[in-house]
């Protein structure tokens, strides 16, 4: 891998504010996926209602040539975000010891939350009072 721009950050102590900056940035870089693709999927339909709708011959092959230009750009925003998320995860690996996020287990729920199992407290049925 080429340069990264989180290894300046490299030894040391992340705080509460690190991590919420780590979140924002995984978020921007999803956006930016969604983005991507997005404008992906426009060039795709403009390009295939160019070629379903008109018959002029040259407004077809820039129909064609606009849906590559779709397919090359849903390309090229998966492959930003595949190298911004590998250079993230080999940041927090370094600093953390793991590529997922340090705090994961302390926003998780606790396992009796999780498994359901437990049992109503014991009252009234619904709909009378004590």
């Amino acid at each position: 891998m080429r340069y990264n721009p989180y290894s300046r950050f490299r030894g040391q102590n992340l705080t509460l504010n690190d991590h919420l900056a780590i979140d924002r940035t995984v978020m921007a870089n999803e956006r930016t996926l969604l983005a991507y693709g997005r404008s992906a999927l426009a060039l795709v339909v403009v390009g295939g209602t160019c070629i379903k709708f008109f018959a002029a011959p040259w407004i077809q092959v820039v129909g064609g040539v606009v849906m590559a230009a779709g397919v090359l750009l849903a390309g090229w925003g998966w492959h930003r975000y595949s190298r911004a998320k590998r250079r993230l995860a080999a940041a927090l690996e370094r600093e953390a010891g793991v590529p997922a996020h340090p705090l994961k287990e302390h926003v998780s729920p606790p396992e009796e939350e999780v498994s359901g199992t437990e049992e109503p407290e014991a009252g009234p049925p619904p709909g009378q009072s004590r």
